[in-house]
């Protein structure tokens, strides 16, 4: 049967590798998040620093775009200034090398008389022009020359190969590569002056520059067309933009910085009567009942701390007669329990002579004989169990923890249990002690809280077979009480461990309880520092998990055993649609760890008779639940449940 479920747990893991691969990839996320967690509480603890990152981060955005909007405007005002002022300088320079190839200054130039003038060397002429040109704007403009001729080799050049007008620049300037080809056929089909943006090149290894080119076609004395262009260089606006930057970081920065600060101190005063009062608060909570907040001024906040003050005083008055009145009861409970041990031990007495004569008496008052005994047992019990109630209320209860095999418990408590288990029709069933299972607790605590459970799973199992599962892993013991009774509704796994809670009033208490044996058993397990918890369903039985730290004074992060046991009707039909899904065939008949036929853990009061299984077949695969955390046992226990993963099911033979 074993090898059959490890057969198919193999199975569904090879079917699904990534499974493998989970534990390991959680490990990795945990490992990655260790070390921002202290800054992760900071960030949601801290309220102040929200409001001043939030504050910091909107002006940095707005500064942002405040920066980009009037960089953007300063730099079209200056590119409009510069066109305009290229514009005006390169017109009248074009007036003036137009002026200086018309042939009236020519002939002035030549004679001084007004003759015919000679003609002229293109190539100086142009070199001429460059150079006068190029003296008025040293540093604040370039002057270059193209001839469209020379680029496509038209012209005659009187036997010479070289273009006497070819291309020219000023100042190592090179015309052919800052001078873009669109702008020069544009240039040369047009007669008005063009613009364009572009590189200024240079010769001689000097770092290109932008610049403004502005150029227009012309004619020479000669009468040959040439392109007369001025690069305007952007040095100074660049100077001016970067200026224009760095003012605005500095006081971009500067206003960062001041609107953080303005935040923070704005804040501060908002968060710290909220930080002064969440601190009395936590102290009223620990029981220092005479914290007030301290009340200055007339505005929203001091109206809180005096609603707050009035609110305190309040619950003062009140947790006072509260507590008063519990003083009250634990006393008169703990005076009544006591004052009743004397008359009860002589009606015990009395009652005993009774009942040891009850054969000489006729039937009636022999059956009244029995009836006596039986409730003066009933009492005694309720004394006992009232007693350590008070007890418990009175912060009175101690623990004697020591070393304890949980197996001897067990098997002492199954023992003792048997005779009901007859009558009942029941048998016990443990599981999970082929290990032992040690843990630092007291005794008699734990074999009273087990023995609560069991008899209570016998009494409402409906002569059905009740399984005590045993269990340890991570730093924690668990011993679970799986009946197969009536079960409980929703909502009465929490209630049932209420003081003389019953789920079914109308029903017979068959072996006397007193209604308080659960109420203890919490108790019981509060005071080792774990958890008691119950899960049940409607006509599917019930569940109870009594879950202790191995060593005493430790704290619980979860439980080697499940709550909800695996043969549920919800976990029955996760594994149902799963197995429909894979196509795996459905287990068979009498397989699973619930068959009777099961060897090695089995214990109870009809090993040796032949009867058919009461325990429902458990499923043979494990169902896929996802990892979830262990739900806290009772409101206010003091256990802080963490998630965890659910312990794999223990194999059994």
């Amino acid at each position: 049967m074993c090898a059959s479920y490890e057969r198919e747990r193999l199975e569904s893991r090879l079917a699904d590798p990534m499974r493998g691969l989970q534990p390991v990839i959680r490990s990795c996320a945990r490992w990655a998040r260790r070390p921002l967690q202290p800054a992760a509480r900071l960030w949601r603890r801290n309220l102040q620093l929200r409001v001043v990152a939030f504050t910091l981060l909107m002006s940095v955005g707005v500064v942002l775009l405040l920066g980009f909007v009037v960089i953007g405007q300063v730099r079209n005002g200056l590119l409009d200034a510069k066109e305009k002022a290229a514009e005006n300088q390169a017109t009248g320079g074009f007036s003036v090398a137009l002026n200086m190839a018309s042939p009236g200054s020519q002939a002035q130039d030549s004679s001084g008389t007004g003759s015919t003038p000679d003609p002229v060397d293109s190539g100086t002429w142009l070199n001429n022009l460059v150079a006068q040109f190029q003296s008025g704007g040293a540093g604040v403009y370039w002057i270059a020359t193209l001839s469209p001729a020379a680029d496509t080799g038209a012209g005659d050049f009187g036997g010479s190969s070289v273009d006497p007008r070819g291309a020219r620049g000023s100042n190592h300037a090179s015309p052919t590569a800052s001078i873009p080809k669109a702008l020069s056929d544009a240039v040369e089909t047009h007669t008005g002056p063009l613009k364009q943006y572009t590189m200024l090149r240079f010769d001689n290894g000097t770092q290109p520059r932008p610049a403004l080119a502005v150029g227009k076609r012309l004619t020479d004395p000669n009468g040959n067309a040439y392109q007369l262009y001025y690069l305007f260089p952007f040095d100074q606006e660049e100077k001016t933009l970067g200026l224009v930057k760095g003012t605005l970081a500095t006081a971009g920065i500067f206003v960062v910085v001041l609107l953080g600060a303005i935040a923070w101190l704005v804040t501060r005063q908002v968060v710290t009567p909220v930080r002064m009062a969440a601190g009395i608060a936590e102290r009223f909570a620990a029981g220092r009942l005479q914290e007030r907040m301290q009340v200055s001024g007339e505005d929203d906040i001091a109206r809180l701390g005096e609603s707050f003050n009035k609110m305190a005083q309040s619950l003062q008055v009140k947790i006072q007669q509260l507590e008063d009145l519990s003083r009250m009861q634990r006393r008169f409970v703990s005076d009544v329990s006591h004052e009743l041990r004397t008359p009860l031990t002589t009606v015990r007495m009395a009652a005993d002579v009774i009942h040891d004569a009850r054969t000489d008496f006729d039937p009636v008052t022999s059956r009244s004989a029995e009836l006596l005994q039986n409730q003066l047992d009933r009492f005694e019990s309720l004394l006992s169990d009232l007693l350590e109630i008070s007890r418990f209320d009175a912060g009175a209860a101690e623990l004697s923890a020591e070393p304890i095999d949980l197996r001897e418990v067990v098997r002492r408590v199954v023992d003792a249990a048997e005779p009901l288990a007859e009558r009942k029709g029941s048998r016990v069933v443990i599981r999970g002690d082929a290990q032992p299972v040690i843990a630092e607790a007291d005794p008699r605590r734990v074999e009273r809280v087990l023995r609560n459970l069991v008899v209570n799973a016998i009494e409402h199992g409906e002569g059905r077979d009740v399984v005590v599962r045993l269990a340890t892993a991570d730093g924690a013991v668990a011993v679970a009480v799986r009946d197969y009774g009536v079960g409980l509704k929703p909502g009465e796994a929490t209630r049932v461990f209420n003081r003389f809670w019953r789920a079914d009033p109308a029903r017979a208490r068959t072996t006397g309880g007193t209604g308080l044996g659960l109420s203890i058993a919490v108790e019981d397990a509060r005071l080792h520092g774990g958890w008691l918890q119950a899960w049940g369903e409607a006509g599917g039985g019930s569940q109870f998990r009594m879950t202790l730290p191995r060593t005493a004074g430790d704290s619980l992060r979860g439980s080697p055993i499940a709550l909800e046991p695996d043969d549920s009707r919800r976990n029955r039909g996760l594994i149902a649609s799963q197995a429909a899904l894979a196509s795996v065939p459905a287990p068979r008949a009498g397989s699973g760890f619930g068959a009777s036929g099961a060897a090695g853990n089995g214990h109870g009061t009809d090993a040796g008779r032949s009867r058919p299984p009461l325990i429902p077949p458990m499923p043979s695969v494990a169902p896929a639940r996802p990892a979830t955390a262990d739900p806290a046992a009772l409101p206010g226990n003091g256990a802080r449940v963490v998630e965890r993963r659910e312990a794999t099911r223990e194999d059994e033979a």
